[in-house]
């Protein structure tokens, strides 16, 4: 079994778990307040484990099932089967810690406010991929097919307009944390790939 499925199945069982406790759900979610005034910084971690409700599950697993299993791939031909893997799971609760930091630092002294989810990790591993493919087709809404690259921009440049206009209860901040450490840390281990993916967005683009 693939690291990626034992993510989604321990995410959807832990899901379903905290749904039925709500002390569970309570002690698991991101609070800011609490983590501040009573260093649990377990929070950071716990609530990219928990979800708000069925369709917010399924769009961060299925988009960790598309792209996890192909990041975990290159992942393990690159650094090899043992370290492949330990760097992604590394790479993917990065992510989720870092996309908890934004809601923390701007809501430290709210008691009220809270986060929970998995974007932070899912988009450390969508643009993870991207790195190493970026000429890759991700299809929105399973129709319309665009390059990796421009999905990579697009759905940037969405989160950085939602997060400022901040219309919805959406976690847009996350998404570009967890995006950037996705990033960065895939960049860190192998600085190549970074001559790669703008050779292959040219070859593209000429």
């Amino acid at each position: 079994m693939s690291l990626t499925l034992i993510l989604i199945v321990l995410t959807v069982a832990l899901s379903f778990y905290a749904w039925n406790n709500p002390n569970i759900m309570n002690k698991w979610i991101m609070n800011p307040y609490s983590v501040y005034r009573y260093k649990e910084y377990f929070r950071f971690l716990t609530a990219g484990f928990i979800h708000a409700d069925y369709g917010h599950l399924l769009f961060n697993m299925l988009s960790l099932y598309f792209f996890g299993d192909v990041l975990e791939f290159y992942f393990t031909q690159v650094f090899g089967e043992s370290t492949g893997i330990i760097f992604y799971a590394v790479l993917y609760l990065g992510g989720i810690i870092a996309g908890g930091i934004p809601g923390f630092m701007d809501n430290k002294n709210n008691s009220y406010y809270n986060a929970l989810g998995a974007s932070g990790g899912v988009s450390a591993v969508v643009f993870s991929a991207i790195l190493f493919d970026p000429l890759s087709k991700i299809y929105i809404y399973f129709a319309i097919g665009i390059p990796g690259f421009i999905y990579a921009i697009l759905y940037s440049a969405y989160s950085y307009y939602m997060s400022k206009r901040n219309l919805d209860n959406i976690g847009h901040a996350a998404h570009l944390y967890g995006a950037a450490f996705g990033i960065a840390f895939t960049l860190l281990l192998k600085p190549s790939l970074f001559s790669h993916f703008i050779s292959q967005i040219l070859g593209w683009a000429l």
